[in-house]
């Protein structure tokens, strides 16, 4: 197998032409009710998971995405507080594939990430969620970019999806700073290359102004997109630094993203990843949220 397998990379990018994924189809309606989610870090971390969860549906959010239950007993705790608050957990967010990547040399990291991912989607059945967010790779100065490729998919292949076709849980395959997957052909083409609804993308608006555009990628992924994170970023050019910010308070293009979202049909979950903090900034929050559904900006300019 080459770098990326050039026959199925121009394969893909050829189909996505064909599908019209790249380009908005003429006429086709705004996507359905989007739904507003926050990841549960965001919530006041003094509160008991129950309170957290209430406050979250008190402030006007639908669902929350949750990090991987350290224990048993943890996961019981999240599955009860959704339940009494009606908060919906609707994925999770895998813990491990930072410190233990699976495109590690190292078989013993792996057998680690594989362990995480597993108790992630055994997470994400017990609460009722679909998908279980994946950073599938980290390529750095240990970790050249085609083993980075290689090693994900065949441990991905091999030792992930029997499980979550099992449990009906999808992997959602998420672009961050990891300097892989850096171009959104590149990122459908891997998707495509497991062949499987269990493995599809999770897109995160913010993470990709460093190194493009997010309606862009939306419009090129498509119908993959099965979550979407969102947050502003703001690169300072006197400066030559970026920071994250809240929505509506950087870079991002909303009322594109969300024609974009439109285009595609995406009608899920908008789950926000940014600073936390009490009531009243939450509550501030879905009211950028609201804005941008409605095709505005986040922020009245």
């Amino acid at each position: 197998m080459t770098l990326i397998d050039r026959r199925s990379f121009l394969e893909s990018a050829a189909m996505l032409t064909a599908a019209g994924a790249i380009a908005p189809r003429p006429g086709q309606a705004a996507a359905g009710t989007l739904k507003k989610a926050v990841y549960m870090d965001m919530l006041p971390k003094q509160m008991t998971t129950l309170e957290k969860f209430k406050l979250a549906v008190d402030v006007g959010f639908e669902g929350v995405e949750v990090p991987t239950a350290e224990s048993p007993k943890q996961a019981e705790e999240f599955r009860e507080a959704a339940v009494k608050s009606g908060l919906k957990i609707h994925s999770v967010m895998n813990q491990a594939h930072w410190d233990y990547p699976l495109s590690s040399a190292d078989p013993e990291v792996v057998k680690k990430s594989v362990a995480g991912m597993e108790a992630s989607i055994r997470n994400a059945k017990l609460f009722g969620a679909s998908v279980v967010l994946l950073v599938p790779a980290v390529v750095d100065s240990k970790t050249m970019y085609r083993d980075a490729y290689k090693r994900s998919q065949q441990v991905i292949r091999e030792r992930l999806l029997p499980l979550a076709q099992e449990q009906k849980i999808i992997i959602g395959i998420e672009e961050v700073w990891n300097k892989f997957l850096l171009s959104p052909l590149e990122f459908a083409a891997y998707v495509d290359s497991f062949q499987s609804p269990w493995v599809q993308a999770y897109f995160d608006v913010g993470n990709i102004l460093l190194y493009g555009y997010p309606q862009d990628w939306i419009r090129t992924l498509g119908k993959r997109i099965v979550k979407i994170h969102v947050k502003d970023f703001h690169v300072d050019q006197k400066e030559e630094r970026f920071y994250w910010r809240n929505l509506g308070d950087g870079d991002v293009d909303w009322p594109e993203v969300r024609k974009a979202l439109g285009e595609i049909g995406y009608d899920g979950y908008i789950t926000t990843e940014i600073d936390g903090g009490d009531a009243a900034y939450l509550k501030d929050v879905v009211g950028r949220l609201d804005r941008f559904m409605a095709g505005k900006a986040p922020v009245a300019k």
